[in-house]
């Protein structure tokens, strides 16, 4: 039986998460949580078998609860949901050390599959997704000046993209207000930008957020 912790912000979705799961004989959901923050202490207090995480969340997020999961728990078998299904969320998730990634698109019955891979220490990509990844690396890799960003920027910027203030991103990721505007004006070097208003658009041109 794979024991599973469910993660997203939206009741309805980890209600229809939790039938499908619960419908399975080898799955069975240990718990809920509605953020980041939530999901690192249910995680501590339920060890569960894998962790079902939707990355865009208020507060922390799921890509930072990820990485806070996997310091205290290398360990640790999650896998990502996303709204989005763009190459750089998966690369950089699964970077991060999830172990799986799936789009919120797929169909229900995906989302079994991926659990029980997960569940038995595979990675689970969904194949769409999975031979975008092995074409771009064939290729060389993305050439989008976003690549460039370290993984704590590239967190920051799709934050600024979509709308934070600098204050608020020191509050969700626990980070002082001088921290995360240096790494601002890093991304503004790096990406070749001077407003937020640009952030938007670059994040917006790169499906990384929605217009």
């Amino acid at each position: 039986m794979i024991r599973v912790l469910l993660v997203d912000d939206h009741a309805v979705v980890r209600t229809g998460f939790r039938l499908l799961l619960q419908a399975h004989p080898e799955t069975t959901v240990v718990g809920e949580a509605d953020s980041g923050e939530n999901a690192c202490q249910c995680y501590l207090e339920l060890t569960p078998d894998v962790v079902v995480m939707d990355l865009a969340m208020p507060g922390m997020g799921g890509l930072e609860a990820l990485r806070r999961i996997r310091a205290r728990q290398p360990q640790a078998k999650v896998l990502a949901l996303s709204a989005h299904d763009d190459l750089m969320h998966a690369r950089r998730t699964l970077q991060e050390g999830a172990l799986g990634f799936l789009s919120k698109r797929s169909a229900p019955e995906t989302l079994l599959e991926a659990v029980c891979t997960v569940g038995a220490g595979r990675r689970y990509i969904e194949p769409s997704l999975a031979q975008k990844l092995a074409l771009s690396e064939f290729e060389g890799g993305s050439r989008s000046p976003v690549e460039q960003l370290s993984e704590r920027e590239f967190e920051v910027f799709i934050r600024l993209a979509g709308g934070a203030t600098v204050q608020k991103i020191a509050q969700d990721l626990k980070l002082s207000s001088s921290t995360v505007g240096t790494h601002l004006y890093n991304i503004k070097q790096k990406l070749d930008v001077v407003n937020q208003s640009e952030l938007t658009l670059i994040a917006i041109r790169h499906g990384l957020i929605e217009p």
